[in-house]
């Protein structure tokens, strides 16, 4: 059984967003397949903060709308990388791709976007490693570490995903 109703209305869409600088510019033309909050040390070290807000979106669900990008592929927890794709100007993080995933899912910034309340968290992963000052929200989803989507995402992110593995296989 699902227990996330997906947000927001699909009439927010698309959503833009960039980088710091203003060079690069982005839009999620659809609403992700669902949104992460991450309180895994790996994404408080690179966010330089208490978490990372990741919104998984099929890549070709994300367009250039200006300016050029670059791609830097860094480790990761999973010892697999991640491909990091980047202003090439103000090295802001736009999203990336994780090694589980491939290029086919973006895991967007949230916090790039112009409107980054658009999209809060679905889920809450890794919280057994989250700073202890930070108080989760009763109703979001919060798990120790990692999840199975068939348990927590919406069936239409199901179907998407399915969709997805299916024609680049």
């Amino acid at each position: 059984m699902n227990t996330v109703t997906p947000s927001p209305a699909k009439e927010a869409f698309p959503l833009s967003g960039g980088c710091t600088c203003g060079q690069l510019r982005y839009a999620l033309d659809s609403r992700p397949l669902f949104v992460h909050c991450c309180h895994c040390r790996w994404c408080q070290r690179e966010s330089g903060g208490a978490f990372a807000i990741n919104a998984m979106i099929e890549s070709s669900r994300v367009r250039v709308t200006s300016g050029e990008t670059r791609r830097t592929t860094l480790p990761s927890n999973s010892g697999k990388g991640q491909i990091v794709v980047r202003c090439p100007q103000c090295c802001i993080t736009v999203w990336s791709h994780y090694a589980g995933a491939g290029e086919r899912i973006s895991f967007v910034r949230v916090g790039s976007l112009d409107q980054p309340d658009a999209l809060p968290p679905d889920i809450h992963i890794f919280t057994a490693s989250k700073q202890a000052w930070v108080i989760l929200p009763e109703d979001t989803p919060a798990v120790d570490e990692y999840y199975q989507s068939s348990r927590y995402w919406p069936e239409e992110s199901l179907r998407r995903y399915a969709a997805l593995k299916q024609a680049t296989e």
